[in-house]
């Protein structure tokens, strides 16, 4: 009779149950190995650092500017009075509300509308392959590096009506220069001008970026289909290009809220340009020195950001159209 070949089965597939000294070798493996501890202590090392700095200069401030906006404190003082919401009703009833909330929605919707146009039209005059183009990139993008303190010192004595450079210019016409400071819906048209000038290049660079990423095959295309110029921007580079305007309007709409600088340079009493970020500064390191009126005033600016962030997001990033 011939000898039988022993197969060697593992006891899985034969139906029987592993014996025990196989269940202990066959432990399941950590989740935690050498390697994903060592990668774990690293990611420790890189982020911690920025995390505690985010958590004590932007998160501690918040928290504190939040505890003392419902305090009765006079800036300076060793004492302050708890009283709640009464700083947030005093603002919405007085007269200082609407001023300053219309002030800031002009300014913000004047100084991104005009940023971004000018800033697309800009960047499609730079596209264009010219002798030139470098240095006038360089020269357009140049006035958002500089400091906000130096050129609103600049263009004060450019708008001056007494010997500044635009008076003369009116007078050598004939002209009288308006008064720029003392007027208050001039002053905000004042600052609104500089604003925009400065932070145009910002706009046209980042457009400029944009421009030069659009597929070429596809323009050509469209050019060989008999589309003009004006047809190929409106239907093909403007839609194309809504990533980067979803960008910029989401940058320059908290970069205008927060806009500082210049006010308090231009207008250091804030006649006609009160913005909630100037106004908080007036009342607290003003004649009032309300530190908890400021403080509410604050965190009301703190919300809008918050809300206009949240709503950019949801609802007009579903308007982009990502290539």
């Amino acid at each position: 009779m011939p000898a039988m070949t022993k197969l060697e089965l593992d006891p899985r597939d034969a139906g029987v149950a592993p014996l025990a000294s196989d269940q202990r070798n066959r432990r399941p493996r950590s989740r935690w190995s050498a390697r994903s501890r060592r990668d774990f202590l690293v990611f420790l090392a890189m982020a911690l650092p920025n995390l505690m700095l985010i958590a004590v200069f932007t998160y501690r401030p918040l928290v504190a500017n939040i505890q003392y906006s419902i305090l009765d404190w006079t800036l300076g003082a060793e004492t302050a009075r708890v009283v709640g919401l009464a700083n947030y009703i005093e603002f919405f009833t007085s007269d200082d509300a609407s001023r300053v909330l219309g002030t800031t929605l002009a300014f913000t919707v004047f100084t991104v509308g005009l940023s971004m146009a000018l800033g697309l039209l800009v960047a499609l005059a730079l596209n264009t392959k010219v002798r030139g183009t470098t240095f006038a990139r360089s020269a357009v993008f140049a006035p958002f590096v500089l400091s906000g303190v130096g050129v609103g010192l600049v263009w004060m004595f450019i708008f001056d009506p007494g010997y500044g450079a635009l008076a003369w210019i009116l007078r050598a016409g004939g002209l009288a220069s308006p008064q720029w400071f003392n007027d208050p819906q001039l002053a905000l048209s004042m600052v609104v001008i500089v604003y925009v000038w400065k932070n145009l290049g910002y706009c046209a660079v980042v457009y400029l970026a944009g421009l030069q990423s659009l597929p070429g095959d596809v323009m050509e295309a469209a050019a060989l289909d008999g589309a003009g110029g004006i047809r190929r921007f409106w239907s093909i580079s403007l839609p194309l290009l809504s990533p980067t305007t979803f960008f910029l309007l989401i940058t320059t709409i908290l970069s205008s809220l927060q806009a500082f600088d210049l006010i308090r340079i231009m207008t250091p009493l804030g006649n006609g340009t009160s913005t909630l970020i100037y106004e908080a500064y007036l009342q607290a390191f003003g004649a009032y020195n309300r530190a908890g009126y400021s403080a509410a005033i604050s965190v009301i600016l703190f919300v809008i950001l918050l809300v206009v962030t949240v709503v950019q997001i949801r609802f007009v990033e579903k308007k982009v159209h990502y290539s």
